[in-house]
């Protein structure tokens, strides 16, 4: 069973870590991206720590159901 109910404020974490990603790639390489690859090792210590993933196994896919959730976030917002 997978649970596709994650808690806001982990949603908006991977949210950014997607919106910090799609930034990244759009940049030169010789452009100072630093501070993005900084930012995307922040979020995703921020993700991996939050006390949502110290609940009983959720199931395989955990993960990628949080980015899909996040995604439709980002989707919702962009219409």
């Amino acid at each position: 069973m997978q649970c596709t109910s994650f808690p806001d404020d982990l949603v908006g974490l991977q949210a950014d870590w997607l919106r910090t990603y799609r930034e990244l790639a759009r940049r030169p390489a010789a452009a100072g991206t630093t501070p993005l690859r900084r930012r995307l090792i922040a979020l995703s210590c921020a993700i991996s720590a939050h006390p949502y993933w110290s609940r009983p196994v959720r199931g395989a896919g955990g993960a990628a159901e949080l980015r899909r959730a996040a995604r439709a976030r980002a989707w919702a917002r962009a219409v």
